[in-house]
């Protein structure tokens, strides 16, 4: 899998390198159990800073979509159960994207098309 990163992006390049990572696990781009360049080898390949995928890495590791072992590398983990705190930043999360569909003037059809289409994307 290929990580694009911009630079000029507001979102700063550790979020792009996760956001990526996770979209690529979604789609089955990557699969469980696969395992993930080095943090100075994936740097090296987008052009980054070694503590910004160190970054992404820990912040991947600690939500649960990598692991991390020393002798073993850094692997996709399994698909994961869905939690409460997930649950919740979920919630918090949509919630404030329909705020802002809410305020472009969205309709709520346009908004679950958009989700349907969105979510057909992803490996089930």
């Amino acid at each position: 899998m290929l990580l694009t990163i911009e630079s000029q992006s507001e979102t700063p390049i550790y979020q792009q390198i996760c956001n990526q990572l996770i979209v690529g696990i979604a789609k089955g781009e990557l699969e469980s159990g696969e395992l993930l360049p080095s943090v100075r080898q994936m740097a090296d390949e987008i052009g980054v800073n070694m503590m910004t995928v160190s970054k992404a890495y820990s912040l991947l590791k600690n939500e649960g979509y990598i692991l991390t072992d020393r002798r073993n590398g850094t692997r996709v983990a399994e698909k994961q159960e869905k939690n409460i705190l997930f649950e919740q930043r979920f919630s918090e999360t949509l919630g404030l994207l329909l705020a802002e569909a809410h305020i472009h003037q969205l309709s709520e059809q346009a908004v679950q098309e958009e989700v349907k289409l969105i979510y057909q994307k992803f490996k089930q």
